[in-house]
């Protein structure tokens, strides 16, 4: 894959320079962190993330390249897979600053992440930047003087394996999403997107809503009861609880002994009713229990690895209620701050450092009992670990406690750091040991049943670990294993009272829904995708709509139905988890140097004849019918009919025949039983024919919609004719409109006339904030919605002649809410300030808005900043207000874009593709 030799030897022929090494790194927090620690010797500057990448749009291919069939896909699959790498345009300004600093340095340190994507940003750097100095590449696991100063003395060479790896991913995720995702555009609807592992996800979830939507409940009894001992423990207690396990030697029914059909497994169990349970309740009551059997026996618990990426993800959704995006980012603050290691690791091993300052710790917090007389090791790593990082830990030679760090960091920060600071420290220490007991005690009722009940308890004799750190569970209810549960002092023919017996009624349960935490447990232990890629899958299958939250439980939505069920009926290859987890171990064979990129790339995209990624889409596209992967069967009505939901333009639908109702968007897929189908169907629509529109020829209708009231056109179903629509004026309702109002209506957008003076169209329109009138990128608020009607083109000029004001009272513009540091790109002021959907930072150039885990009183000038530089590279969301630039930046931009690109060399193995 990528060739390094040749940006090297340049290095080394160039000529020295007097000046400062220039450091480079991704983030302006960790520039700024890194810089404080080498001082003014050195001159650190970010790149801000990725710097080149694939075209992401047709407006990303440069001039020179547009005519290239295959430049659009940004990969030419017939010359050796060769890339077509771009700068983006809002990289450009920064590429340039770095190009510029450059010049007076005397050498070159690329200080990426220590990872494949950190060693791919790396080279992308190496190849743009074309550096005439010598170029070293400086990796660190944590951001702390002495690792800075110790990466500084100890570069290294690019490393090429891990380069041609991430290169790999890459392409093989452009291949799989620009050839799949254009079929689910044609079939499913437009907007979708399909992708190497969010697409696994999406069937995992998918696969667990299908499961309740086939599970039956059933109901069972068993009883449960108070009884007391003869003697009390230390603390006087005599009583405890124990649960009905046998009735006549027959094992009673709890809830894993039903299927999903609600019938029972085996006929081996006995299954208690509720007139079966009240009456042996009846009878045990005065019936002479007694102790049968005791078993003691030690127990030992040792303490849990430390956090690597999966595991850090779904504690901090246990214990601290994070999303897995929020806890990475609140992660990658904690690193690029110098208070952990780096955050994206497959590891659990410490560095003897590290295992010599959490030892200190236990033992300085808990004393030597609490601390093993040698260092535990955690070696084994997930499947196909990727790099050989530590585990995630807290950063330096010595740890500081939360609350050395409290008056630092903000409350989310301070809560992750505590929860690795205790796993880090509690990973050190000793075992906890403790003695289980198992109790059987029964009593044979006067009517001759013979019934046993089971208690169990635990006693922790030493704490060990536990005094530091106990592992949450996925299931609130669930009791920790870690939970004592205190027996009285017991032997075998030990008389016990009855204290109370009462029948208890169960249900069975679905199984559950994923949340974040376990389905990142899932990927995991499947070994699709890494654990550094899961916050962003989880987000990309939220953005897309393939799935939504409901409190912690993720939860597919129909349109995600319909997408699993073309790819598993069409292309099941490429949603299948064996499949999927062998793609990361030939990724790992590549990045070990065992692997060829080439011909892994050639094997799968064109693979031996229908096998191929390119043949299995076009021999598959004609197949699929798209009335059919679009309808969801959910089950037959009294009569036989079925009852089915549509996947439409415009959202899900059902329908019964000729009947049809939308599916509400916050209901579950497993809620939509039989007797809420009925529920849907035989509502009323709210939905109101007009009559014939005059012109169209079309059915004119009155809708409710999520915006409010509308008509629209009806578009005969199978067309691709887009209905005209229209929102009612806040004067009309729907139970009045007419068909002439409603034809009016569709009128709108309208065009006023034609500014004289630059030849733009005035277009009067209702919008969702009230009406309005445009001019190109000009809009300006009407006081009423009658004037769309009614303003002429010498009106609406007169509006454009005077200067634009806000809506409303026209009041001043508010005050920013808070005011910060300058942004380290535009070096201009960044402040806080209140818009439309809420706060939102701004350098006056780029609008980022504050994320759920930020706040106004806790942003700082790093967070801003960062917020900013993410946005700048998705796109930027400017101010309104007009950005002039001079003659000259605009000669020099035409003249770069006149430039013709520099395709990269195919892989140095790469074979032809006759091969085959």
């Amino acid at each position: 894959m990528p060739s390094t030799t040749a940006a090297a030897g340049r290095a080394k022929r160039g000529p020295a320079s007097n000046g400062r090494p220039l450091v480079v790194v991704e983030s302006p927090a960790k520039a700024k962190t890194i810089a404080g620690f080498l001082g003014s010797g050195f001159v650190v500057e970010s790149s801000i993330g990725h710097i080149r990448d694939l075209p992401r749009n047709a407006a990303d291919v440069p001039a020179a390249m547009k005519g290239e069939a295959w430049a659009r896909l940004g990969v030419d699959v017939d010359n050796g897979f060769k890339p077509l790498y771009v700068v983006s345009a809002d990289k450009k300004q920064q590429v340039a600053k770095l190009k510029a600093l450059l010049k007076d340095a005397s050498e070159l340190y690329l200080a990426t992440d220590e990872d494949r994507e950190g060693e791919s940003i790396a080279w992308h750097l190496l190849e743009v930047l074309n550096p005439r100095v010598p170029v070293k590449r400086m990796v660190f696991h944590e951001i702390t003087k002495a690792a800075i100063e110790h990466a500084v003395d100890n570069s290294r060479e690019l490393d090429r394996r891990l380069v041609d790896a991430q290169e790999t991913r890459r392409i093989l995720d452009r291949l799989y999403g620009y050839e799949v995702s254009p079929v689910l555009w044609k079939k499913v609807m437009p907007k979708l997107s399909a992708g190497r592992v969010q697409s696994v996800a999406t069937r995992v979830l998918v696969e667990r809503e299908r499961a309740r939507m086939r599970f039956n409940t059933a109901g069972y009894w068993d009883l449960e009861g108070t009884f007391d001992g003869p003697r009390p423990d230390a603390n006087g207690v005599t009583s405890f609880e124990a649960t009905l396990v046998s009735v006549d030697g027959r094992r009673v029914a709890t809830g894993k002994d039903y299927g999903e059909d609600g019938r029972l497994k085996s006929e081996a169990v006995a299954a208690l009713d509720e007139a079966a349970a009240r009456a042996l309740t009846a009878a045990l009551v005065s019936a002479d229990f007694s102790v049968r059997t005791v078993e003691e026996k030690p127990f030992k618990r040792s303490p849990y690895p430390p956090f690597m990426t999966s595991t850090l993800q779904q504690e901090a959704g246990r214990k601290l209620r994070f999303s897995a995006q929020r806890a990475m980012s609140i992660a990658q603050r904690l690193y690029e701050n110098g208070y952990i290691t780096y955050m994206r690791t497959d590891s659990t091993t410490l560095s003897e450092t590290a295992l010599t300052a959490a030892r200190a710790q236990a033992r300085s917090l808990y004393g030597d009992a609490y601390v093993p007389a040698q260092p535990r090791q955690y070696l084994k790593k997930v499947k196909s670990a990727q790099e050989a990082h530590e585990a995630i830990r807290p950063a330096g030679d010595t740890f500081r406690t939360p609350d050395q760090v409290a008056r630092e960091l903000g409350t989310d920060e301070l809560r992750l750091y505590e929860l690795i600071w205790k796993r880090t420290v509690a990973s050190q220490m000793t075992d906890a040991t403790g003695q289980s007991m198992q109790v059987r005690l029964g009593a044979r009722a006067a009517s001759g049943t013979d019934a046993e009940f089971a208690a169990s308890g635990k006693v922790i004799t030493f704490p060990g670990f536990l005094r530091a750190y106990v592992e949450g569970a996925d299931d609130p209810d669930a009791e920790l294993e870690d939970r004592e549960v205190r027996l009285p002092p017991l032997t075998a023919g030990d008389p016990l009272t009855v204290a109370g017996i009462e029948a208890k009624g169960h249900t069975t349960q679905p199984p559950p829904r994923y949340t974040e935490a376990s389905l990142v447990k899932a990927l995991e232990e499947m070994g699709v995708g890494r654990p550094s890629t899961y916050a962003s899958i989880i987000g990309t299958v939220q953005d897309r709509g393939y799935v939504w939250k409901k409190g912690t439980a993720l939860i597919p939505s129909f349109i995600a139905f319909a997408v699993i069920g073309l790819l598993e009926q069409h292309f099941d290859k490429l949603v299948d988890y064996n499949f999927t987890a062998s793609l990361e171990d030939d990724l790992d064979e590549i990045a070990n140097g065992r692997g060829d990129a080439g011909e892994y790339l050639q094997r799968f995209y064109f693979g031996d004849g229908a096998d191929g990624l390119k043949a299995m889409v076009s021999e598959h596209l004609g197949e699929i019918d798209a009335r059919e992967v679009n309808s969801i069967t959910v089950g037959q009505d009294a009569d036989g009919n079925d009852l089915v939901v549509r996947v439409g333009r415009y959202g899900p639908y059902l329908q019964r025949g000729d009947d049809r109702a939308s599916v509400p968007e916050d209901l579950p897929p497993d809620e939509l039983t039989l007797a809420k189908i009925e529920e849907l169907l035989s509502a009323p629509s709210g939905d109101r024919a007009l009559g014939t529109h005059p012109e169209l020829g079309l059915e004119v209708v009155a809708k409710a919609g999520r915006y409010g009231p509308y008509v629209t056109t009806v578009v005969p179903e199978g067309t691709k004719a887009e209905p005209r629509t229209a929102s009612l004026f806040k004067d009309m309702s729907l139970d009045t409109i007419d068909l002439d109002a409603a034809v009016k209506l569709l009128t709108l957008p309208r065009v006023v006339g034609v500014d004289p003076a630059d030849g733009a169209e005035v277009i009067a329109s209702n919008g969702r904030y009230g009406p309005y009138i445009k001019k190109a990128a000009d809009f300006r608020s009407l006081d009423a919605e009658d004037q769309l009607f009614t303003i002429t083109i010498d009106e609406a000029l007169a509006i454009y002649s005077q200067p634009k004001q806000r809506r409303g009272q026209r009041a001043a513009a508010a005050p920013p809410l808070k005011e910060l540091g300058s942004d380290p790109v535009s070096e201009k002021p960044i402040v806080v300030k209140e818009g439309r959907f809420g706060p939102y930072v701004t350098d006056g150039e780029t609008n980022a808005s504050l994320r759920k885990e930020d706040s106004i009183e806790s942003i700082t000038t790093e967070r801003a900043a960062e917020l900013i530089a993410d946005r700048r590279a998705r796109g930027s969301a400017t101010p309104r207000k007009a950005v002039r630039r001079a003659p000259a930046k605009k000669a020099a931009a035409k003249k770069a874009a006149a430039k013709k690109p520099v395709a990269k060399k195919p892989p140095a193995k790469a074979p032809s593709p006759k091969k085959g």
